[in-house]
């Protein structure tokens, strides 16, 4: 018995099931510039909770509890 490769659905077929999920654009698009403020730190509150979004070094920005 010859072993035959797995099958996988032609992305053709299933176009119409894709087709209803369309990505949502962004609400608003904000600069780290306008968010820092000059800082290279800042914290944001989110309902009950602080974040810390840091800009580092390496340029690059992190955020965290």
């Amino acid at each position: 018995m010859s072993a035959q490769p797995h099958a996988f659905p032609s992305p053709a077929r299933n176009v119409s099931h894709f087709a209803a999920v369309r990505p949502q654009a962004a609400e608003a698009v904000f600069s780290s510039e306008t968010l820092l403020q000059g800082h290279r730190e800042i914290l944001i509150r989110h309902g009950d909770r602080v974040y810390r979004l840091r800009h580092t070094s390496n340029d690059k920005l992190i955020l965290t509890k």
